[in-house]
Formats: structure tokens, C-alpha cells, sequence
């Protein structure tokens, strides 16, 4: 029985020992990897909007209702002092879990820019939304209708040509990008 107690005392020690020290290690760490993590998502925001310098977070918890409860995130993108348009990230469900979308749309009502962020789609069908050949669709588009996604070939300057064998994922981008407008129609009213 001592022998057991000895065993127990001794690796409670290096439990706590251990645990104090991913404690400090924890303490000391997270500063610098939120403040990349703030630099990741502003150059996202910039590659989506490049005209602006500068992201102002917008209170999105206003827009309960618009954009189905996709948009997730909105900033007004700044060149100065003057809006250039805002930047939203939306979390559509695709076929393999919530896909972070990231978008960026001018004031003249013109998207600028889609990026995907996080997401589990399928290697080699869903995961090639994040390809320039699809989601550079949607650069120049007008957001003054729904964009939709077309099988074969897209023909309207609203369709957006879907991935091959990954509709589930076109879909879920293009309504993360439509969630968004509908957020930027409404800053606008």
C-alpha cells in the first residue's frame, strides 16, 4: 500500500508539474497567435477587397434574418477614411461541414473577390472550391440578383459554372456569396 501511495504522490507531482507548465506555455503563446491569426484574416479580407487598407468590424447581430444566419462576420473596408465596399464571411454547409467563405463586394454593387477559408470537402471534388478556376467566378459579378449555380455550362451573368461531381459544394459556396449580399443590400438601404 505505501508503495502505491508513493507511485500516486509522484505522479501527481508531474501531472501538476506538467500542467503549469502548458499553463505558461499557453499564457505566453496566445498573444502572438491571436495577433496572426487577425493578420491571416485581414489578408483575406484584402485578397477579397483589394482597394482597401483597412477593416472596420461591423455589429452583425444587427442583420439577424438577413443572409439566412450564414454571414458570420462583416467589415466595412476602408481606403483612408473613405468605404470602399465590405468584406463578410459566411459559413455554408457543403457536403462535408461548414465551409468559410469570404467575400468581398465593392460599393458600386460588384464582387471583387470570393476566398475559401476553412472547410472539409472532399479532396479532389468539393475541395476544389478553392481554386481560382471556380471561385474567380464570381470576380466582376453584379450582386443586383441571386447568383446561381448551372451544371454543364453557365450561360446568365448570374450562373456560376458548378465544380464536376461537387454540386453539394458550388451550392453552399454560392449561398455563403448570395448570404452576403443579401447583408450588403441591406447596409445599403
Amino acid at each position: 500500500m505505501n508503495s502505491a501511495v508513493k507511485v500516486g504522490g509522484t505522479l501527481l507531482v508531474i501531472s501538476a508539474v506538467a500542467s503549469f507548465l502548458l499553463a505558461g506555455t499557453n499564457a505566453i503563446t496566445a498573444p502572438v497567435i491571436e495577433e496572426r491569426n487577425i493578420q491571416a484574416n485581414n489578408e483575406l479580407r484584402q485578397s477579397v477587397l483589394p482597394d482597401a487598407t483597412d477593416f472596420k468590424q461591423i455589429d452583425a447581430s444587427e442583420f439577424d434574418g438577413k443572409g439566412d444566419g450564414l454571414v458570420v462576420e462583416a467589415y466595412e473596408a476602408l481606403n483612408g477614411s473613405e468605404n470602399v465596399g465590405y468584406t463578410f464571411k459566411a459559413t455554408p454547409s457543403g457536403y462535408g461541414g461548414p465551409i468559410e467563405v469570404i467575400i468581398g463586394i465593392s460599393n458600386d454593387g460588384t464582387i471583387k473577390g470570393v476566398d475559401i477559408g476553412t472547410m472539409s470537402e472532399t479532396a479532389g471534388l468539393g475541395a476544389k472550391s478553392k481554386d481560382e478556376a471556380f471561385n474567380g467566378q464570381y470576380d466582376g459579378k453584379k450582386i443586383d440578383k441571386p447568383l446561381e449555380v448551372a451544371k454543364g455550362s453557365a450561360s446568365g451573368d448570374n450562373q456560376i459554372l458548378a465544380i464536376s461531381g461537387a454540386t453539394i459544394s458550388s451550392t453552399a459556396v454560392t449561398n455563403g456569396v448570395n448570404a452576403a449580399i443579401d447583408v450588403f443590400n441591406a447596409l445599403n438601404k
